[in-house]
């Protein structure tokens, strides 16, 4: 007798009357996963706690060092090379130095220890809204001794180290997005607290113009302090000028920089407490589990009904 490939061929297709077939026999396991997963989503998400994002609006302010260089080296750009001094080119976009410096290690971890925020980020789980307090994850942090509880393999120890501290903030807490077109750029804390999130976005502009005005003072001082060195080193005459003027520019390069709170950064929108929650997104939540539930459902039971033998399934 001889046998064709295409018996072969359908011999191993399934008819999709049999799959329906096999789905509305397993129709009670079906209705039965996915209650149990939707039902499981539900108390997973109502578990979770609310998280609040506070954002801040800001605009680079403008360099006007820039144009003030620019003049200088158009002008006396000629000698300065002959006497070997480097006037340097035109106007630095600190925006985005600074954007740069916050999202640093060193910077987001001297933000952590000037404020003491390492069990406010890393080790709570909650806040209490009646009370207005921060709620401790019991297996992480004590808050009333002060002490990491958490059990984490070497060589990390139970307090975070300054690796785990950065991209957990970077993970979790912020959001940095920048508008090149519009010129804006969005600071976003997230916390279990709102007035925590609205406290700290607020301080890490503070602290990011801060930083940024101390390194452009300390630079000017230095510069300063060298070109008054090499001035009284200088015996000729028309160099006098070309000092006398560069002295001038670093001197109204830390007059600006004292005299600017805002100096990188200007606030166009401030921070409000915020009412409504962030996340996490609940009825999403319930949804993927729900649909997990069903598509795993569905896969158990034309397992069951194609691959398990009959003795099996009854």
């Amino acid at each position: 007798m001889e046998i064709k490939e295409s018996d072969i061929v359908k011999s191993h297709e399934v008819d999709l009357t049999e799959i329906l077939r096999a789905l509305w026999q397993g129709k009670v396991w079906i209705v039965l996963l996915s209650a149990v997963f939707s039902i499981g989503g539900v108390f997973y998400a109502l578990s979770l706690p609310n998280e609040y994002k506070a954002t801040v609006i800001l605009s680079p302010v403008e360099d006007t060092q820039g144009g003030m260089l620019g003049g200088l080296k158009s002008d006396l750009g000629g000698l300065a090379a002959m006497a070997g001094v480097n006037l340097g080119g035109g106007g630095s976009n600190k925006s985005a130095l600074a954007l740069q410096i916050l999202k640093s290690r060193g910077f987001l971890n001297e933000f952590v220890e000037k404020y003491d925020l390492k069990a406010t980020l890393m080790g709570t789980n909650g806040w209490d809204l009646s009370s207005n307090t921060l709620l401790y994850n019991e297996k992480v942090y004590d808050d009333k001794t002060g002490q990491w509880l958490r059990e984490v393999a070497a060589p990390r120890t139970p307090e975070p180290s300054v690796q785990e501290v950065y991209e957990y903030i970077l993970g979790k807490n912020l959001s940095v997005i920048e508008d090149k077109k519009k010129g804006l750029v969005w600071f976003s804390i997230t916390h279990y607290s709102p007035y925590v999130a609205k406290d700290l976005v607020e301080k890490l502009v503070v602290e990011i113009n801060a930083r940024m005005q101390k390194d452009d003072i300390q630079q000017a001082t230095t510069k300063i302090e060298y070109l008054k060195k090499t001035l009284a080193e200088t015996t000729v005459a028309d160099m006098h000028k070309i000092f006398y003027q560069l002295i001038e520019q670093q001197e109204q390069t830390k007059m600006l920089a004292l005299t600017q709170s805002q100096y990188v950064f200007r606030t166009i929108d401030p921070a409000i407490l915020p009412e409504i929650k962030d996340g996490p997104k609940r009825a999403f939540i319930c949804i993927g589990f729900a649909f997990a539930g069903l598509v795993l459902s569905f896969g158990f039971v034309l397992f069951r009904y194609f691959v398990m033998p009959k003795t099996a399934r009854s």
